[in-house]
């Protein structure tokens, strides 16, 4: 038995040795002899290749403001372990992770002697996740986020009320597939029987994918360009502004405070989603919450402003897509600003099309490394570039300090390859050169 959050955290981790192994039937067989606590629970399943923690973010931020409890089951986390189960964006507290623990260690114990072996680090923390809402801190909501691809991830066991699919992209491509139709045949297999669907999806090989699959499940389909559509969009000061229109309603207002057009579509998903909440549940949700949500909603190392004086952006875009959306919100809020870029990648992601993408910003580049088993090595990551101002460092902290210092009003730096590194940013940030920011702000 546990008796710590901290042993807890080492024993989940412990099981990465398992690596990954999709398929749903060790979720079934640990659910199975808990007496299914996934099925207690009224959940909205968040799928996509980019984009389902903003979204989870908006969807979050609105229903608090419509007065539910919620719950939350997100990754990676950005500080803490226990960010990635969350009540009203407070992470579990340590007894209430030791008390789930408990009550699937011996499942997982008992696992491993079967022909299906022992669960993944993400299986674990699944049905922890499961256990807690359902036994320990029951809420109105659960947001489920997938953790890779759909079809076979360990939360695709949940029937939810919504099933939400935010884009499809090149991701994950040696587990999911090399094509954009693999991929979302992947992402839509968390499509379930008669459980409406909601797509920010834009590229049309995917979209087909999606609606044949809605199609084949009796599913009824809600894509963005088609039953939900943005009109108008423009900048304000660190917020956006657009025009909805919806099935439902007609050239509405709304404005939030994550930056980038690509928040716009997440936002528009989630107030679709809160729409076929009426429509299908009748759960009202009164639309001055829904403002209110929207432009409250916060989501860590998403294009995340640490400091304005000087300009310091965290983004942990990890794919080419995500880049793309990181350098065009950059350029559309900062235009006369000379960026700069600190960028490091884990080894298995689409590096060369990534580093393409910072190749055509403009902006310098800073290429590095960070103390992950995955990561990749500062001098590849340079050599793969073709931009005439790169330079790469190893140490990065010195870098970041030295550079922080020297800022001028007239730059902007920005750090992003991977949610992984923003976690090691923000926790030196935070831990021992906080003082850097506080003269600044």
């Amino acid at each position: 038995m546990f008796e710590t959050d901290e042993d807890v955290i080492r024993w989940i981790h412990g099981q990465k040795k398992f690596g990954i192994k999709p398929g749903l039937k060790r979720m079934n067989w640990m659910m199975d002899r808990l007496d299914h606590p996934e099925r207690q629970l009224r959940t909205i399943h968040i799928g996509g290749t980019n984009g389902k923690g903003s979204t989870t973010a908006f969807l979050r931020s609105i229903l608090h403001e419509a007065g539910f409890e919620v719950g939350t089951f997100t990754s990676p986390y950005i500080e803490t372990f226990h960010e990635r189960i969350s009540v009203n964006g407070k992470p579990i507290q340590g007894q209430d992770l030791v008390n789930a623990a408990n009550a699937i260690k011996p499942l997982a114990e008992q696992l491993d002697d079967t022909p299906l072996g022992a669960p993944t680090e993400f299986e674990i923390i699944t049905a922890i996740c499961f256990y807690y809402f359902a036994k320990i801190h029951p809420v109105d909501f659960v947001l489920v986020e997938v953790g890779l691809g759909g079809r076979l991830d360990s939360t695709n066991i949940i029937h939810p009320i919504l099933s939400i699919i935010t884009n499809v992209g090149y991701d994950h491509m040696h587990i999911l597939g090399s094509t954009i139709e693999q991929i979302a045949e992947e992402k839509a297999g968390i499509i379930k029987n008669g459980v409406p669907v909601i797509t920010g999806c834009l590229d049309e090989r995917a979209r087909k994918v999606i609606r044949r699959k809605a199609e084949g499940k009796k599913a009824p389909l809600y894509a963005y360009g088609t039953e939900f559509q943005v009109s108008e969009t423009n900048r304000g000061d660190f917020e956006e502004n657009f025009t909805l229109s919806t099935l439902f309603r007609s050239n509405r207002r709304w404005t939030i405070s994550l930056l980038g057009l690509h928040q716009v579509q997440n936002a528009s998903v989630s107030i679709m989603a809160m729409e076929l909440l009426n429509t299908y549940y009748s759960i009202p949700i009164d639309e001055n919450a829904v403002f209110r949500g929207l432009k409250k909603a916060t989501w860590p190392g998403r294009f995340e402003i640490v400091s304005k004086h000087p300009l310091i952006v965290l983004d942990g875009a990890h794919n080419k897509e995500g880049l793309e959306s990181l350098i065009s919100t950059a350029k559309r809020h900062f235009p006369d600003k000379l960026g700069t870029v600190l960028f490091t990648a884990l080894h298995d992601k689409p590096l060369e099309t990534m580093v393409r993408v910072l190749d055509r910003s403009g902006y310098n580049l800073v290429f590095t490394e960070f103390s992950f088993p995955r990561r990749s090595e500062a001098v590849d990551l340079f050599h793969l570039s073709n931009s005439l101002r790169k330079e790469w460092v190893t140490d990065w902290q010195t870098y970041v300090q030295q550079k922080i210092s020297t800022l001028r009003s007239d730059e902007l730096f920005i750090v992003t390859g991977s949610l992984y590194f923003i976690s090691e940013v923000k926790s030196f940030f935070n831990n021992k050169k906080i003082h850097l920011f506080a003269s600044h702000r």
